[in-house]
């Protein structure tokens, strides 16, 4: 079973920056894609970031230029630095682990969350 733990999320002023990051804890495996994705109320959760285990990127083009996400396999753990934050971006953020292996079916595992609060 992986546990996914969230942190970092918190109230910040427009154009302001903060750092999430993203632990997970037991057998990842060694074939992965962990991710954020955000929730805003009345909206569905959708992709900001994800990165594979080997470093390759996705962004949603709203965050472009604006967001990092990064990785650190030795620790299971990965960041995602929101810069120049909009109220737009407030939203609860959640971390995503998709865990890949040729002997079962993909596995996907979720976070609990954490709140992003951008005023304006």
């Amino acid at each position: 079973q992986v546990q996914l733990v969230e942190s970092g999320g918190g109230l910040v002023q427009a154009g302001g920056s903060l750092r999430l990051s993203c632990a997970a804890s037991g057998s990842i495996g060694s074939n992965n894609v962990m991710g954020w994705y955000r929730q805003a109320p009345g909206k569905q959760r959708d992709l900001v970031a994800r990165i594979h285990i080997g470093g390759s990127t996705n962004y949603a083009d709203s965050v472009k230029g604006r967001f990092t996400i990064s990785r650190d396999n030795a620790k299971n753990t990965i960041y995602l630095q929101m810069n120049s934050l909009r109220p737009e971006d407030t939203a609860v953020y959640y971390c995503k682990a998709e865990i890949y292996s040729p002997a079962w079916p993909m596995s996907v595992y979720w976070g609990q969350g954490t709140q992003v609060t951008v005023s304006s």
